[in-house]
């Protein structure tokens, strides 16, 4: 992962996260924060334990633990692309997040993830 690139990325889409009224980024821009960022978490915590989802853009297993190879895993987190972008910035909590139902979090490990974040601190 190149640090430039993805800091790079997630700079791309700065403004419409911190201002949610700006017109949403292209397509190509949020897609390339999203999967780097995701990328990004699979990389620093290793592992298939948890599965990481921002549809339609990625999905990435992370975090030690049992492997899961068939099915829906037990451990789930997914979220919209500007829910994952916040939380994946340091921008949202990840627990109230899950707490408002802005994120789905299904397992009792999906939560692990926060030792993987923020991925990328952009200033509030």
């Amino acid at each position: 992962m190149d640090p430039a690139e993805l800091r790079a990325a997630v700079l791309a889409v700065a403004d419409w996260l911190h201002d949610d009224t700006l017109p949403a980024p292209s397509r190509p821009a949020l897609a390339a924060a999203v999967r780097l960022t995701a990328r990004a978490l699979a990389q620093d915590l290793p592992g298939n334990a948890v599965e990481v989802r921002v549809p339609p853009f990625v999905a990435v297993q992370c975090c030690a633990g049992v492997r899961h190879t068939r099915g829906t895993p037990p451990n789930v987190l997914e979220a919209r692309p500007r829910e994952w972008l916040l939380v994946a910035t340091g921008l949202a909590d990840l627990d109230v997040a899950i707490a408002e139902h802005r994120i789905s979090a299904s397992g009792h490990r999906a939560a692990d993830i926060l030792a993987g974040l923020p991925i990328v601190r952009l200033r509030s």
